[in-house]
């Protein structure tokens, strides 16, 4: 994988072919600890601002719903998907110029779960936080409420795997991928839209795909 990961840097597409033969259209994990600089199967980088790819068992998930609610919620990864499920089929684009297309996605929209513990009227964005301790983010509460923001649970029919942010992450199709929280576990109501992780190191706060950060990539 080091060697075709090499060649990835020089070759790119022969290179990509020969990863997803080996690895299948899901890929895997790297475990040289060089997450985000080798080339992944089906298109995919995989990145760790930890260094690390945290684990959580699908019995141990809890996902926290906090903030300015009126009923805060702990939910399981089995509460989850008990709720209605919505499918995605969108691309997935980084903001560093790669791009999956056609990636089916599902889970629970972002608004409804909003809706189930009741905002307050005085919040006016959400954040996210990752369980890896570190990674967070935030959306305005008008964007949590598009139709085409997922806390997801799967991802090409199959559950979110570890190095994609599952069990459980969020998928936030209309904007750059470091918006779309990675082992996500807070997601808190707040008055306010507070930078993430990346966005406090230099990247737009409105993320959208091609009118932003300096882009023109077609949206998603």
């Amino acid at each position: 994988m080091l060697g075709l990961g090499a060649l990835g840097v020089v070759a790119g597409a022969r290179a990509q072919q020969a990863i997803d033969s080996l690895l299948g259209p899901l890929g895997n994990s790297d475990p040289t600890g060089l997450t985000g600089l080798l080339p992944a199967a089906g298109g995919f980088r995989y990145y760790s601002v930890t260094g690390t790819t945290p684990a959580r068992a699908d019995a141990d998930y809890r996902l926290a719903v906090t903030g300015l609610v009126a009923r805060p919620a702990v939910l399981t990864l089995a509460a989850l998907r008990a709720m209605p499920q919505t499918t995605l089929v969108r691309d997935f684009q980084c903001v560093t110029g790669w791009r999956v297309r056609r990636v089916p996605w599902s889970g629970v929209m972002l608004s409804q779960l909003i809706e189930s513990v009741g905002p307050r009227p005085q919040a006016r964005a959400v954040a996210f936080r990752s369980f890896d301790g570190t990674y967070a983010e935030s959306l305005t509460l008008e964007q949590a409420r598009r139709d085409d923001v997922l806390v997801a649970l799967t991802m090409y029919g199959e559950p979110v795997t570890r190095p994609h942010g599952g069990p459980v992450r969020l998928y936030v199709a209309p904007m750059y991928g470091y918006k779309s929280c990675k082992w996500l576990g807070e997601i808190s109501l707040t008055d306010r839209v507070a930078p993430g992780y990346w966005e406090r190191r230099g990247y737009d706060v409105d993320a959208w795909i091609g009118a932003s950060n300096g882009r023109d990539d077609e949206p998603a």
